[in-house]
C-alpha cells in the first residue's frame, strides 16, 4: 500500500473516530443537521457497525458495493421515524450490539453471502440503529435535518468502511484479505466486549 493510501485512511480514522460514550437518547444538544451528524460518531457502537457495513460491502463486490450501504440507511430512515414517532422496540442495545458481532464475523470468516441476504441482514440491524437515532430527534422543524444529519454521517462512515476494504484488498490480494479479515474480527470481539458492558 502506498504511503498516501496509508496516510489517508489514518487521518479518516483519526478524524472520525469517536468518543467511547454509547450514541443513544439522553446525550447533549441534538438539534440541527450538526447534532444529527454528530450522534452516529459519538458512539463506538454505531460506528463500528456502519463501518463494518462498508468493509462487508467491499468484501462482496460488485452490486454490493452500493446496495448493502444503500439497504441500511434507507431501512435506518424508517427505524429512525419509528423512534421519533415514539413506537415501542423492545431490545434496541441488544440489537445495536450484536449487529457489530454478526457483521464482524461475516467479515472475519470471508462468508460469501449473497446480495439480498447481505441486504436483508443489514436492513434488519438498521431498524436498531435508525430508532436509537429517531428516539433523540427533536421534536422540532429541525427534525428533518437532524434526520439528514444522521443519515449523511452513516453514509460516511459505510463510505470509509468501502474505501478501506477496496485499498486493502487492491494493496495485495492475499495480504489484503487476511487484514480485513482481522477488522472483522476485531470488530466482532468489539460487539461481545458491548454486548458484555466491558465498552
Amino acid at each position: 500500500m502506498s504511503k498516501f493510501s496509508i496516510r489517508t485512511l489514518l487521518t479518516a480514522a483519526v478524524v472520525t473516530f469517536p468518543t467511547l460514550a454509547m450514541a443513544h437518547p439522553g446525550h447533549g444538544d441534538v438539534h440541527g443537521f450538526s447534532g444529527g451528524f454528530a450522534h452516529p460518531l459519538g458512539g463506538l457502537d454505531h460506528v463500528l457497525a456502519m463501518t463494518l457495513v462498508g468493509v462487508l460491502a467491499a468484501q462482496l463486490g460488485g452490486r454490493a458495493l452500493w446496495l448493502v450501504p444503500a439497504s441500511f440507511v434507507g431501512v435506518m430512515a424508517l427505524g429512525g421515524w419509528a423512534g421519533f414517532a415514539g413506537a415501542g422496540l423492545p431490545f434496541v442495545e441488544l440489537g445495536i450490539a450484536a449487529s457489530i458481532v454478526v457483521l464482524g464475523a461475516i467479515v472475519a470468516f470471508g462468508l460469501s453471502v449473497p446480495v439480498a441476504a447481505a441486504m436483508g441482514l443489514v436492513g434488519f440491524f438498521a431498524i436498531f440503529h435508525g430508532y436509537a437515532h429517531g428516539a433523540e430527534m427533536p421534536e422540532s422543524a429541525g427534525g428533518l435535518t437532524y434526520a439528514a444529519g444522521f443519515m449523511a454521517a452513516t453514509a460516511l462512515l459505510h463510505t470509509l468502511g468501502l474505501v478501506g476494504g477496496l485499498l486493502l484488498d487492491r494493496a495485495t490480494k492475499m495480504r489484503g484479505a487476511s487484514i480485513v479479515r482481522c477488522v472483522g474480527g476485531v470488530g466482532a470481539l468489539a460487539g461481545v466486549a458491548i454486548l458484555s458492558g466491558i465498552l
